[in-house]
């Protein structure tokens, strides 16, 4: 293997060929999907080259739609990005199972995001702590202002600034702790300078500060000042009910199934993770066709979900005077401007079809496409079992991995109406109907 110089000032034909050469023993087939994938409009093209760098190709996912969705009596399709048929086959079904019985509820619980200039100090806390109320808590206010100005006239800003002493937990630890409104951004870029900027006006009036020592002076430190994705205080609620005789009418035992299993995920962290990565393949589907970072959600969520110190389920049931009651609680810190979403163009796409909502309504949105996905998982694993409806879904890729043509599809999705789907019983079939053909 060669060293790489000067890797991204190489054109992309360049790149292409390095990587080719170097790394596929000049496979010319790899080199024609790189090629296949790449936009034929070049105005597109080096859009998408200019999301990321050392860009060689394009990586597509099916862009999806899962419609009927009725939310605080509001009628939604909603778009989802994912290569996984089975999750909007899922979430599609459970909207229309939620359609004739009242939809989808959902309730915005908060819309706090948080950021922390961490940093050491070795000196006297008290005296620390009555110079940050008395003189530099207000300075941050005031130097931050050219960067809030925008943020505050949508209705943003700064919310609080408080100092944390950290210090039992590593020596000299302190931070900012800072509580943000981003409004219909996400914020990051937002966040992220205001902490900086508070770290330089921190450092300056520490330094020339009458009342600390020139030890204590020196002996600070800012380790970073950083956003932090976990926002247990941005948190919104998507809810469904119903009376429990509308669910039993074809098994008795379905609304007690149902509940015995949100238990399980609640106290069994093993099924908790199965069962939250259902309730994320809804969410990070629909996070991602809207062009927001599905990476941070998923960090976030699953912080949320270990939130009690024991690893739990998201989703939570209950059965009070005959209702039954299902309820996500979901922190997520999303945006509908900046970003991908003024550039990507099927992120527009995506927005437009939810009605170019507020970051507040997308939330809403985002956490109804979990829930439904959780519902649908639990449904199909207490009835017929999670893997008749997988395996019909997961068909087509085993029949495109073998290669099979669209006559021997029509032949073998008929075949499989009536017979559990395996890889090994596709192969054994399909060899039937291949020599049959022929």
């Amino acid at each position: 293997m060669k060293l790489a110089e000067r890797f991204s000032k190489l054109t992309k034909e360049e790149k292409i060929n390095w990587v080719i050469s170097t790394y596929t023993n000049n496979d010319t087939d790899s080199k024609t999907i790189f090629t296949q994938y790449l936009n034929s409009d070049e105005t597109l093209q080096k859009l998408h080259d200019e999301f990321a760098e050392n860009t060689l190709s394009n990586y597509y996912l099916p862009f999806c739609v899962a419609p009927n969705f009725l939310i605080n009596d509001e009628l939604y399709a909603i778009p989802m990005a994912i290569e996984e048929s089975s999750v909007v086959a899922a979430a599609a079904k459970s909207a229309k199972f939620w359609l004739d019985k009242g939809g989808f509820k959902t309730q915005l619980l908060g819309t706090k995001k948080l950021g922390h200039v961490h940093f050491i100090f070795n000196g006297d806390k008290q005296k620390l702590h009555t110079f940050f109320d008395e003189i530099v808590k207000q300075k941050l206010y005031l130097e931050t202002i050219p960067i809030t100005k925008n943020m505050e006239k949508r209705g943003g800003g700064i919310l609080d600034i408080t100092l944390v002493d950290k210090t039992k937990d590593l020596e000299g630890y302190f931070q900012f702790h800072a509580e943000f409104e981003t409004m219909d951004s996400m914020g990051a870029n937002f966040i992220n300078s205001c902490l900086e900027q508070f770290a330089k006006t921190f450092k300056r009036e520490l330094t020339n500060a009458d009342g600390f020592s020139q030890i204590e002076k020196d002996s600070l430190s800012v380790i970073m000042c950083i956003l932090s994705n976990y926002t247990p205080e941005c948190i919104v609620r998507a809810e469904v009910s119903c009376p429990i005789e509308v669910l039993n009418q074809e098994n008795p035992d379905y609304t007690y199934k149902f509940q015995q299993a949100i238990k399980i995920a609640e106290i069994e962290p093993y099924r908790a993770t199965t069962h939250n990565k259902g309730i994320m393949n809804g969410v990070d589907a629909v996070v991602i066709a809207t062009g927001n970072d599905f990476r941070a959600v998923e960090a976030c969520v699953h912080s949320y979900a270990a939130k009690s110190g024991k690893y739990s389920s998201l989703t939570h049931c209950k059965i009070e005077n005959g209702v039954f009651h299902f309820w996500l609680d979901l922190p997520l810190a999303l945006g509908t401007v900046g970003g991908l979403t003024q550039l990507h163009p099927l992120v527009k796409v995506a927005l437009k079809i939810l009605g170019n909502p507020s970051a507040y309504k997308l939330m809403e949105i985002v956490a109804v496409a979990g829930l439904a996905q959780n519902f649908g998982a639990i449904n199909a694993m207490i009835t017929a079992g999670i893997q008749q409806g997988h395996m019909k879904m997961h068909l087509f890729n085993i029949l495109n991995e073998l290669k099979a043509t669209e006559e021997e599809k029509s032949q073998m999705v008929e075949f499989f109406k009536k017979e559990t789907v395996s890889y090994t019983k596709v192969v054994e079939q399909l060899k039937v109907i291949t020599n049959r053909i022929s």
